[in-house]
């Protein structure tokens, strides 16, 4: 492939806009967009997933937006696979794409390339589901503490999804998960380019709880209900569904399960920001300052 395709990576952390301004980029570009966002993959899981609206869609073509069924089983390691090959594909009639996306695993996956893991069973990954649901995050904490030290010591420790990935491979292999991190960088033969978007923390927050409030109106808990056969699954245990879940179980009220999904949602953006700002490669930008942004990608790809 040449070194004149240029991948123009668009990410920042939840509500801030990155939709939007990925599809103003694709269609200066006349290009297409494809989603690293870990939970819009599923078919099912729209409206707690903010995903793009039909009329955004439509906007400019968009790849791994509802490309999964729920109970797929859809990994990290097969979204860099999966997707290096459809960038490989597009690349012959593009020269430049856009990928987009707050879910840090899965860009780094296509940036720098992700270690090869093990398949685990599904069994395995049903259990360590059901074992969260039935018994709260510390019993799965303290089981990775004891089968991986190492990752123990560096994982976010409030993030069920990474937790159990790691189980499933320590139970699958009896190795722990941290043997087969290498961190080793891949080198792509395509040009990448790193847009950051951020802004004032008070408005970030604004705007997150202003979503929250659009997505019960729009019928989050009719959703959610939908999905009730299928909560042990991981893809559902985040933010947006475990707290309506709670909600059907008469654990908390509506209004409870309203501001415990925006107070976990400004606390997933101060993660997400977190992991971003950890990548020296990324420029920073406000989301009203496209035509700066414009011009940053101009430069950099020498158009």
């Amino acid at each position: 492939m040449s070194a004149e395709k240029t991948l123009i990576v668009i990410a920042g952390p939840t509500a801030i806009g990155k939709t939007d301004l990925a599809i103003k980029i694709a269609q200066n570009f006349g290009t297409e967009i494809i989603s690293a966002d870990s939970r819009q993959f599923y078919k099912e899981m729209s409206i707690g997933t903010a995903k793009p609206s039909f009329e955004e869609l439509k906007a400019a073509k968009h790849h791994f937006i509802n490309s999964h069924h729920i109970t797929d089983s859809f990994t990290v390691g097969d979204f860099e696979e999966q997707a290096l090959e459809l960038i490989e594909g597009l690349f012959k009639k593009h020269d430049i794409l856009v990928l987009v996306g707050g879910s840090g695993l899965f860009i780094k996956a296509i940036t720098n390339g992700f270690d090869k893991l093990p398949k685990v069973s599904p069994s395995t990954r049903m259990e360590l589901n059901e074992l969260y649901t039935n018994h709260g995050i510390g019993v799965i904490q303290k089981k990775l503490q004891e089968l991986d030290p190492v990752y123990y010591a560096e994982v976010d420790k409030s993030n069920p999804q990474r937790i159990i990935r790691a189980l499933e491979v320590c139970l699958s292999t009896n190795l722990p998960f941290s043997s087969f991190r290498t961190g080793a960088h891949k080198n792509r033969d395509f040009n990448i380019i790193k847009v950051g978007l951020n802004c004032d923390r008070d408005k970030l927050y604004d705007r997150i709880n202003q979503r929250v409030d659009k997505m019960l109106e729009a019928g989050l808990v009719d959703e959610v209900k939908k999905l009730l056969p299928f909560r042990s699954l991981n893809a559902l245990n985040t933010v947006g569904y475990s707290e309506i879940f709670d909600h059907l179980d008469g654990v908390i009220t509506l209004e409870q399960a309203a501001e415990q999904i925006k107070q976990n949602t400004r606390r997933f953006a101060k993660r997400q920001l977190t992991w971003f700002r950890k990548d020296e490669g990324f420029r920073w930008f406000l989301p009203t300052e496209y035509h700066e942004i414009l011009k940053f990608i101009i430069a950099k790809a020498e158009l």
